[in-house]
């Protein structure tokens, strides 16, 4: 099977290719005892010790799959050769690769997935080989000195496909220059970099705004959409998969787009491409929020408010929320509302 590719967009590396080899059991011992008034001295090999097994580790301090680039082999330590006097000998150590939450793990042969490996988890993903027999394990009435004695058994070797999916409550979805990285610096402590250009966000970015001491919202903002991007266009397949662990959806729009379209034009843009991704996608719940107007007086607000309105043909319940990413105006009604969206229960019951 052909490699693929690791893609590196910004040292966010999403996807890695590894071959895993857990460690060879070690062999059994063929030895006889040797000492003063026994000559004929029975079998005293000792057994092998067991290969180390290859374990996954989620490490939270971890938010990319980078540490695998150039590294294809990983392999755990071999267990030691029986020794004389029956001695068992020493079991390989195990090798503990660690993977960021998020990480999903395919067999890259069969294309099975193995493992979803969220905040906590960790697992066996190949088992080291038993250790091999040594002839003192062979001797019986019949056969008082055996010469017999088995090899440790291989470790499971195993190629890996790992894919890494950003883990957010909320994701931030726009064409390019919508100001969803401005949003996203206002409110956490997220630095993503910022620019009057198109794609400027080449990988997603990860932030934690906190609403008040005991509640707090997991934001993503994903790289900017553009048309056709469902069929791979531009950043397309690689970071649409990322809004697919989202709960809640933020459609940040240009209040005054520079592609020459209204807002609502591009919203439905954007709807058509999460729709030709993935239908599930498409049905998360979702906020729209009108960004920039800081840069419009008050009348102009309504005025281009009670235009989306009517273009989208929205009902009265269906909240548009007005926020300027650069000042912070009406960021925290935004950040509220998501958060009811996502929590309603608990807001509902008074915590």
């Amino acid at each position: 099977m052909s490699r693929p590719a690791c893609y590196d967009l910004g040292m966010f590396i999403d996807r890695a290719r590894i071959m895993v080899f857990a460690g060879k059991g070690g062999d059994g011992k063929v030895a006889f005892r040797r000492a003063k008034g026994m000559p004929k001295g029975g079998p005293n090999g000792g057994d092998g010790g067991k290969g180390g097994d290859v374990i996954l580790r989620v490490d939270e301090g971890l938010n990319t799959l980078v540490d695998f680039r150039g590294i294809y082999e990983w392999k755990a330590q071999e267990g030691e050769g029986g020794g004389k006097k029956q001695c068992t000998g020493g079991d390989g150590d195990d090798l503990v690769i660690r993977v960021p939450a998020g990480t999903v793990v395919y067999n890259e042969e069969t294309g099975e997935e193995l493992a979803d490996l969220g905040p906590g988890d960790s697992m066996v993903i190949a088992k080291g080989g038993r250790g091999g027999f040594g002839n003192e394990h062979f001797k019986n009435a019949v056969n008082q000195t055996p010469r017999k004695a088995t090899p440790g058994e291989p470790g499971e070797v195993i190629p890996l496909q790992l894919e890494l999916k950003v883990i957010a409550e909320v994701g931030l979805v726009g064409l390019p220059n919508a100001g969803k990285s401005t949003f996203l610096k206002s409110m956490t402590r997220a630095d993503p970099k910022i620019a009057d250009y198109p794609f400027t966000t080449l990988s997603p970015q990860l932030g934690i705004a906190t609403l008040d001491g005991a509640r707090r919202l997991v934001i993503a903002d994903i790289p900017g959409l553009i048309e056709g991007a469902s069929s791979g266009a531009g950043l397309g397949h690689d970071f649409l998969r990322h809004i697919e662990r989202t709960k809640v959806i933020v459609h940040v729009l240009d209040v005054e787009p520079d592609n020459g379209l209204s807002a609502a034009k591009n919203y439905r843009a954007i709807r058509a491409e999460l729709r030709g991704y993935s239908s599930e996608l498409a049905e998360k719940p979702e906020l729209i929020a009108l960004n920039k107007m800081d840069l419009m007086t008050d009348e102009d607000q309504k005025d281009a408010m009670d235009a989306m309105r009517t273009e989208l043909q929205l009902d009265a319940a269906t909240e548009i929320y007005p926020i300027s990413g650069a000042t912070g105006v009406g960021c925290a009604a935004l950040l509220e509302a998501v958060y009811r969206m996502l929590h309603r229960d608990r807001v509902e019951s008074g915590w």
